[in-house]
């Protein structure tokens, strides 16, 4: 038999078949390899929590500042003229009651002095009943003839001229004896005593100023409120004052003042606190106090702090989409109850934001969601919340 054999032309073309196919084997296996991550499920940039905005009522309430000041602070002065302070029996904060002994002048000349008046007294009585005797007297003799019309007249005369000098005497001793009772100074009310310029020892004139007081220990929040503001707090609102120390005090408002100020335009509200007599009062008379008046409440959506995210200024929130992945929606905000805050605008009310992790999303992360967060009531003193609405 003759052996086969190959043209060489059918060579050539078997080994060129040969190439192609190994080429396209590898470029087909190149491919598949770079077409491998493409298909692959992307991963989640984080896990979060989600949640949706719950409708509820807030509390709304005004800010104010403003002073605390005594209710009334009464001014006990010297009545007496030129008498030597001999004992001061009060101090700065004691508490005191009406009609209790603040302090004691000399009463050595003011007791002779009512002495003296009384002697004046007795003596003017005796001469009114000498004169009134004389008087009667003559009087019955009017008929006789044994005096004239003349004398009887006399006799009446100094009988009224004595006893005008015994009411006048009595008047001298009531007077001295008032005098006498100034010595002793008393309480005009109960009160805290806040001020204290009585020295023993001193010679003090009439009208001199020994103590202050604060009557009935009654003080009051003097809130500035601007004019635009006065409208929306009536008489009777109720405000919540936090002094400097960190005492937190309720109190009512007792009244509006009628004028604003020209320079600030500000009007002063005088809110009534709790009256506390004694040192260890929460609020002190010259404090400088911030507070709240309570406005009511009103309707509002809010979502849980930890889902607002405050960037370059603004405050965003984070929506989820049903494929996972979140929008930032930038968003305005409004009161605070609690741990959740108010959404005012930007937001829909159906919609499902991420809670915990927003602080760490950008726009068009992918997430994944481990739980749903339910509602929550906020703790807002005006009413319960309210259910969300979808």
């Amino acid at each position: 038999m003759h052996a086969f054999k190959l043209h060489p032309i059918a060579i050539v073309l078997i080994a060129f078949l040969v190439v192609i196919a190994g080429a396209a084997a590898i470029f087909s296996s190149r491919n598949e390899s770079q077409a491998a991550p493409a298909v692959a499920p992307a991963k989640p940039a984080l896990t979060v929590t989600s949640t949706r905005p719950e409708q509820t009522r807030l509390p709304i309430r005004l800010s104010a500042n403003g002073n605390v000041m005594a209710w009334q602070e009464a001014i006990i002065g010297s009545e007496s003229n030129g008498l030597r302070l001999t004992q001061v029996l009060v101090n700065v904060g004691d508490t005191v009651q009406a009609g209790q002994l603040l302090a004691r002048f000399s009463s050595d000349s003011v007791q002779a002095d009512v002495a003296q008046a009384r002697a004046s007294l007795v003596e003017a009585q005796a001469t009114a009943q000498d004169s009134a005797a004389n008087a009667a007297r003559a009087r019955t003799l009017q008929n006789s003839g044994a005096l004239s019309t003349q004398q009887i007249n006399q006799y009446n005369t100094a009988e009224q001229t004595a006893q005008a000098r015994v009411a006048a005497a009595q008047a001298v001793l009531d007077a001295q004896q008032v005098r006498g009772s100034h010595t002793q100074v008393l309480a005009p009310d109960n009160g805290i005593i806040s001020a204290r310029s009585a020295t023993v020892g001193a010679v003090v004139g009439a009208g001199t100023e020994l103590f202050r007081l604060i009557r009935g220990g009654r003080l009051e929040w003097r809130a500035e409120v601007t004019s635009s503001e006065l409208g929306r707090i009536s008489t009777g609102t109720t405000a919540t004052v936090v002094a400097a120390s960190g005492a937190e005090l309720q109190g009512r408002v007792r009244m509006i003042a009628p004028t604003v100020d020209p320079q600030t335009r500000t009007a002063l509200v005088y809110v009534d606190l709790p009256s506390s007599l004694g040192k260890n009062m929460p609020a002190k008379a010259g404090m400088f106090a911030r507070g709240e008046f309570d406005l009511g409440s009103s309707r509002a959506l809010t979502v849980p702090q930890p889902a607002v995210v405050v960037r370059d200024g603004f405050n965003y929130v984070f929506q989820l989409s049903p494929d996972q992945r979140v929008s930032q929606l930038k968003v305005q905000t409004g009161r605070l109850a609690g741990d959740r805050v108010e959404i005012t605008s930007g937001l829909p009310t159906d919609a499902r934001i991420v809670v915990k992790g927003a602080g760490f999303l950008n726009d068009g992360d992918l997430v994944r969601v481990v739980e749903d967060i339910e509602p929550k009531q906020a703790p807002a003193p005006a009413s319960p919340a309210l259910p969300a609405s979808n």
